[in-house]
């Protein structure tokens, strides 16, 4: 019949969905997290540590073996991470600098850069490494106060050449020049090669000195060594040698076994 009420046909009821496995994982996820960041945390602290520690042990090593003062600046640099690099015994790279080094009776700023450095006793030799020897203006004075013929005084540095005063011998007289020196490394040495000639407000070259004044020029056209040999390491030889303004640059090569011959590490000598 059209007003019968229709049976109610009851609704089948949700079936609830278990919180068990989310449960149960999110404590190992905590956990997980936890352990990561407490490794992430122990690693930066034993990179620090280690950091430190070899730090501290090249800068004490350079203060003793060269005498210097306990509150010399050194700074010390590596490529980063350093933990591996001293579990597995040797560093990537290692750049050591400090400023108002004595080399005997004059003061340079020293830069030394190694790569494939062993850190223990039996590691063998360096890969490779070189120095930066920087001598300012007044220490090249000393220096060259020390080479026959030049008085030292008056040295200017005006790159790309060196200028000194010297006098010439004429007779009964002596004439003063001025001469500007180009430096190169030879066998060693820094060697000073007359470059141009300044006779009173005149600037002239060696064969016009020459013609003017005859043999009376030899003694000052003439290359000026300066050794410096005796103020490294025996283990270090002069490559390059350059004046940039305000100093005198010299590129040096250091052999790979100086950090296991004691003959290498001794003063050389300009013998």
């Amino acid at each position: 019949m059209s007003g019968a009420t229709q049976p109610t046909v009851p609704l089948p009821e949700a079936i609830p969905v278990s919180p068990k496995r989310r449960r149960r994982a999110l404590p190992w996820i905590i956990a997980l997290v936890v352990v990561v960041g407490l490794a992430i945390a122990a690693w930066f602290v034993a990179e620090s540590i280690t950091r430190s520690i070899l730090t501290n042990t090249v800068r004490e090593q350079i203060i003793t073996r060269l005498a210097l003062p306990e509150d010399q600046q050194i700074d010390v640099g590596f490529d980063e991470p350093v933990l591996p690099q001293v579990i597995g015994g040797r560093l990537d790279r290692l750049d050591v600098s400090s400023d108002g080094i004595p080399l005997g009776d004059v003061l340079a700023d020293v830069s030394v850069r190694a790569t494939d450095v062993p850190i223990r006793a039996d590691g063998g030799d360096i890969g490779s490494a070189e120095a930066t020897v920087v001598f300012a203006e007044d220490q090249l004075e000393t220096l060259l106060s020390q080479v026959s013929g030049v008085s030292g005084a008056g040295v200017e540095l005006d790159p790309p050449n060196v200028t000194v005063q010297v006098e010439m011998p004429l007779f009964a007289l002596s004439v003063p020049l001025g001469l500007d020196l180009a430096p190169s490394a030879v066998d060693g040495d820094i060697v000073l090669t007359p470059a141009a000639v300044r006779l009173g407000g005149a600037e002239l070259t060696g064969d016009d000195l020459r013609q003017r004044f005859g043999s009376a020029t030899d003694g000052v056209l003439r290359d000026y060594p300066i050794c410096i040999r005796d103020r490294l390491p025996a283990g270090l030889t002069l490559r390059e040698v350059r004046v940039e303004r305000g100093a005198l640059v010299a590129e040096v090569d250091v052999d790979g076994a100086i950090i296991r011959d004691p003959a290498l590490q001794a003063d050389g000598t300009c013998a």
